[in-house]
């Protein structure tokens, strides 16, 4: 996906514009990073005039964490689509979770990290927490599904914090390169589905 090309600003409605620039921006993270451009050249992308962007964000790390916010949400939805249809709780659907989690972030490597990066201002969002909460939510309830036991208790999100860590940092590994050799390496399936197994397994058992 490129971002709008168009010299001219655009007319767009209120809540278009602010979707227009996400969109916009999402696509100049992928191809210069986070760091790699202004808020006028995210304007120039999204086709719309350089005072537009202020309408909905104070300033450029607003617009980035907008950005991270929307990503988080694209992610629980990439997340929830993949366990449809299977058993809930079963190890087939939180496999399909941590697959598809892992597949978002090979294919959006650069919002990946600005998701997970992105440090400032990340405290004063209320609007990124409760994304992240909501995403994290998919693997508290596949595990509580699993257990068989309310997604408050403390043992059921121990064991989801251990199931996303776990995806969390394969899937970073993967995308940075950390790990050029493939000897040894196992492919994403198998991975999941041991690491997955592994840590249920551990948590029937009371270990």
């Amino acid at each position: 996906m490129t971002p709008a090309t168009s010299k001219e600003p655009r007319n767009f409605h209120h809540g278009d514009l602010r979707a227009q620039l996400i969109l916009a921006v999402r696509a100049l993270v992928e191809a210069q990073g986070a760091d790699g451009f202004s808020i006028a050249e995210a304007a120039r992308a999204a086709g719309v005039s350089s005072g537009a962007p202020y309408k909905h964000f104070e300033d450029r790390r607003a617009l980035l964490r907008a950005v991270a916010s929307d990503g988080l949400e694209r992610l629980r939805v990439a997340m929830l689509a993949a366990k449809d249809g299977l058993r809930p709780g079963s190890l087939d659907a939180i496999a399909a979770i941590g697959l598809a989690y892992i597949a978002f972030a090979k294919a959006q490597p650069g919002l990946f990290r600005l998701m997970f990066g992105l440090t400032d201002g990340h405290e004063k969002s209320a609007e990124l927490a409760e994304a992240g909460q909501r995403a994290f939510a998919v693997v508290l309830e596949a595990t509580a599904d699993h257990v068989g036991q309310s997604a408050a208790t403390s043992a059921v999100q121990e064991t989801a914090y251990l199931l996303w860590t776990l995806v969390h940092g394969h899937a970073f590994l993967s995308i940075d390169a950390k790990r050029k050799d493939q000897a040894g390496r196992p492919d994403d399936e198998y991975y999941v589905r041991r690491a997955s197994a592994a840590i249920l397994g551990s948590h029937d058992r009371g270990l």
